[in-house]
Formats: C-alpha cells, sequence, structure tokens
C-alpha cells in the first residue's frame, strides 16, 4: 500500500525546518527509526551534506536516523533496501535530472509500491505527480524527460501563491502559469498552499494543512478545496 506524504513546503515562516509536520511524520515514519535522505535537489545549490545534516537535525526531535543517499556506494540498492524514504525541497530540474543520471526512478517507483513511508517536500513533492512541468524553478539543467513518479494522477504546483492586489509586480501569476500549462496538456493541477500536504494511503489521497488548495482542471475555471477533502477521483 503507498504511503506518501506530499507536502508544499518543508518550512513556514512560524517555525523551523519540517516543524510543523513533526506530529505527522511520527505517525507516517511510526514503523522505522532510520530512513534514506535525497538531498539531489540542493536548494540555493547546497552541498549534499549540508543538505543532509539539516534533514538529519529535524529526524532527530522524533528520534529517527536519517542518512544521505550519496553516502551509499550502490544508491538503487539503498532505496530498495529503505525502511523511510525523504526527498528534500531545491531545484526540480536538478532533482530529476540526478534521479534520471542514478537510475533511481523505477527503484522509487518500486519501493513506495512495495510500502515503503514517502515524504516529499517542495521538489521532492513535485516528482509525485504526473510530470515536473508545473515547478516554479528555473530550468538550470535539461534532465531526460519531466516524467516523473506520477503516485497521484495529477500535477502539483507547490508553493502556490494567490495574485496580490496590492503588488507592483507585472509578471504572470501562478494561476496564468498553470493556465498555459493547460494550453497544452490536459491533465489537473493541485496548487499547494504553504501549511498543507496531500496524505496518500493506498488509492486515497486527502488534503491536509492549514488551507485550502486550489485545483486546475483543463477547460474548467479554478476552484478551492477545503481541508479534509479527498481527491481520489481527480484525473
Amino acid at each position: 500500500m503507498k504511503q506518501l506524504l506530499i507536502a508544499s513546503t518543508s518550512t513556514l515562516h512560524s517555525g523551523g525546518y519540517l516543524e510543523y509536520l513533526l506530529d505527522a511524520l511520527k505517525m507516517h515514519f511510526k514503523n522505522t527509526d532510520e530512513i534514506v535522505f535525497i538531498p539531489y535537489a540542493r536548494p540555493g545549490g547546497i552541498s549534499h551534506k549540508a543538505y543532509t545534516k539539516i534533514a538529519h537535525t529535524a529526524f532527530a526531535k522524533i528520534n529517527i536516523k536519517v542518512k544521505g543517499l550519496h553516502e551509499f556506494k550502490n544508491p538503487i540498492e539503498a532505496i530498495q533496501k529503505a525502511k523511510g524514504i525523504f526527498t528534500g525541497g531545491g531545484n526540480t530540474f536538478v532533482l530529476v535530472n540526478a534521479l534520471y543520471k542514478f537510475n533511481i526512478i523505477e527503484p522509487l517507483k518500486d519501493a513506495i509500491k512495495n510500502s515503503t513511508p514517502y515524504l516529499g517536500t517542495s521538489a521532492g513533492s513535485n516528482i509525485c505527480g504526473l510530470t515536473m512541468s508545473t515547478t516554479n524553478d528555473m530550468p538550470i539543467v535539461y534532465p531526460p524527460s519531466f516524467k516523473t513518479l506520477g503516485f497521484v494522477p495529477f500535477n502539483i504546483n507547490p508553493h502556490y501563491l494567490d495574485p496580490d492586489p496590492t503588488s507592483k509586480h507585472m509578471g504572470e501569476t501562478r494561476e496564468t502559469r498553470i493556465k498555459e500549462f493547460h494550453q497544452f496538456n490536459t491533465h489537473p493541477v493541485v496548487g499547494l498552499r504553504e501549511g498543507n500536504w496531500l496524505e496518500v494511503k493506498g488509492e486515497s489521497i486527502q488534503l491536509k494543512g492549514i488551507l485550502k488548495a486550489r485545483v486546475f482542471e483543463y477547460e474548467s475555471e479554478p476552484y478551492e478545496i477545503e481541508t479534509g477533502t479527498f481527491l481520489n477521483k481527480l484525473k
């Protein structure tokens, strides 16, 4: 049975790294005391070692050990044997490029299908959708494919931002960008605001957190869904 937490962000303004998710993570990883961290997204160009240390510090608060995937001689075997997996945020292009480079895509799919609990934040959540095409990140590298893990039947837009009527910014809004996506693609997009996540258990997909999410469907007006809503039928 699939077990995923797909979070918009790792950090809220009011707390530290993963702090707002710790109670949920205690339950999510309740059957393991060690997880493998995938640091490939490298936010701000941070090293794999430094990024893993940040994850280690956060998970130590709930007595779970963290080992970075870069520390293993055989990353495929590490994923296959992992008791839990966390993919952190950063640049989705960099992340997906690395996953293809090290042939991690299929082992990740197999592990999660075989009930290994998974946590993704930001870029690590983007890859749970059908493609990475609704990322907010700059294309600083070119992955072999935009196709990702497909554990939910839609795309995800983490860090979803509503238009600010007081802003002097004249560029496109997030909603405009997603409408552009739907000129060439038909699958739905879920805009996850900060503080929200999707909880996947088997075929069940439920919105969790403190805010509503915004749903975009092909040739339809976007709409809001309340926290607690199930998205199983969204295709």
